[in-house]
């Protein structure tokens, strides 16, 4: 079970929290700002929905619904977007 607990980790202490800033401080400045694009607009809806999909993956981790290559593969996927973002 530890890419399990490591995918739970991930999901509950980084992933969703971090999402959850960007959202808020997206969503402040759509509410704030008459004159936001339609492209902030977008992104925040993209955004709702990225949280969504992990939230849901969180549960089925913490369901055993997944097994632990699955969650691997899960992890390694995230790392490698994680990545590509730092570059």
């Amino acid at each position: 079970m530890k890419n399990a607990e490591d995918l739970i980790e991930l999901l509950q202490e980084d992933v969703i929290p971090e999402i959850e800033d960007v959202i808020d401080a997206l969503f402040e400045n759509v509410n704030d700002n008459k004159n936001a694009t339609p492209e902030d607009k977008q992104e925040l809806k993209e955004l709702q929905e990225l949280r969504s999909e992990f939230t849901g993956m969180l549960e089925e981790v913490k369901n055993g619904e997944m097994d632990e290559d699955e969650c691997a593969e899960i992890i390694e996927e995230i790392d490698t977007m994680r990545d590509e973002e730092a570059e």
